[in-house]
């Protein structure tokens, strides 16, 4: 049969050599060290099983009584997480969705016709340019570069501001680079949305996993005001309490309040047609962000010990603020991914996976278990002589 599927949906959906590699590296047998695990629920963490399970069985749930934004109970639970991050939020300001690509995708309609154009940073999530294509929308990337820790490059975001320009994005902190938006990256961030007409996109699913250093600045959440501009907050279960299998996120709004509240009433609409959350989730969120911190303790300590390791290893590691990654900056560039794996039997994320030009970064995630990364960094460390 012949026939034509839309164009938004061309991508190559066939298996790329590097994912081929993997999968027979596992049919033959091999000992394989993987250190891209980020499922924080098959890495090892303790979850109180019955504390995250039984608030699912409220006998509330059996009656369908929907609210567009979700919950009253959730939003305003949501509100004190944001309380305790020092945000004074209305519950109004936000609306529930199931996850934060469902948050860019709502984000999208509100702001975009097809083909506008939004910035994001790059390096940033490969997952961006699905969610675009999906809602008709360009990406244009604007660079964050390295000089002992990131850093936004203005002068390239602006020369990426065009007449169909609507929104800048930024996740904070960074995945993978662990770039947390500095204060005066953020004032020059509002000016620069203000002076040419934008909204401001903050993705923060990490922003409780600080790393704290002594010469980095805190995090604060872009909640917190002042708001001169049209500003979206994204967060939600996955990362806050390691529960992805949930579903269950949210955006805020905040802004000037008659832009504000227009497009919240925008944005209710949109969530009224879909009405895609489930009741057993919104009323269970109060419970599990209040017994968020046993399990973020965990990943946070996880974290810490392995990164140690990276950085005993011999091996770069590139300064990272907060996160679950780390970039590693390697003797030589080429397909060493592919060389590891081959090799060494090592699994790492190429940087191109992110849009990391130089060949010689790769990526790989810190919240593995620590026998498991520890063995691998071991032969990343122990190979660094063959990789030059």
């Amino acid at each position: 049969m012949n026939f034509r599927f839309s164009r938004r949906t061309g991508w190559d959906v066939g298996e790329s050599g590097f994912a081929a590699a993997i999968r027979e590296a596992r049919a033959a047998g091999r000992r394989i060290y993987d250190l891209t695990v980020s499922n924080p629920t098959i890495c090892g963490f303790e979850y109180d099983a019955e504390g995250w399970l039984a608030p699912l069985s409220n006998q509330e749930a059996l009656v369908y009584d929907p609210d567009p934004k979700g919950l009253l109970l959730a939003r305003t639970a949501v509100a004190e997480y944001y309380r305790e991050h020092g945000a004074v939020v209305d519950p109004n300001a936000f609306v529930l969705t199931t996850s934060t690509s469902e948050g860019y995708g709502y984000l999208f309609r509100l702001i975009c016709d097809a083909g506008d154009e939004v910035l994001v940073a790059q390096p940033s999530y490969p997952l961006f340019d699905f969610l675009a294509d999906l809602e008709d929308v360009k990406l244009r990337p604007y660079p964050l570069f390295y000089d002992f820790g990131w850093w936004i490059d203005f002068a390239e975001l602006e020369r990426g501001i065009g007449p169909r320009t609507k929104a800048i994005v930024v996740v904070h902190p960074n995945n993978p680079t662990g770039h947390g938006t500095k204060a005066v990256e953020r004032e020059r961030l509002q000016e620069i949305c203000a002076r040419h007409g934008l909204a401001l996109i903050v993705d923060e699913v990490f922003l409780d996993y600080s790393l704290h250093r002594a010469d980095s600045e805190e995090l604060v959440s872009f909640a917190v005001g002042p708001h001169p501009v049209l500003t979206f907050v994204l967060s939600g279960m996955s990362k806050i309490a390691g529960l992805p299998q949930m579903k269950v996120a949210w955006i805020g709004g905040f802004g000037p309040e008659a832009v504000q509240r227009e497009a919240m009433g925008r944005l209710e609409v949109i969530a009224d047609t879909f009405l895609s959350m489930n009741a057993p989730v919104q009323m269970a969120l109060p419970f599990w962000l209040e017994g968020r911190k046993g399990i973020q303790e965990q990943i946070l300590e996880r974290v810490r010990v392995n990164l140690a390791r990276a950085e005993a290893s011999g091996v770069e590691v590139l300064r990272l603020e907060a996160g679950w990654c780390a970039i590693l900056r390697l003797s030589r560039g080429g397909e060493v991914a592919e060389e590891l794996l081959r090799e060494w039997g090592v699994i790492v994320h190429p940087g191109s996976f992110y849009g990391i030009a130089e060949d010689s970064r790769v990526v790989i995630s810190l919240i593995g278990p620590v026998d498991e990364f520890a063995g691998g960094m071991a032969r990343i460390g122990g190979c660094m002589g063959r990789i030059k």
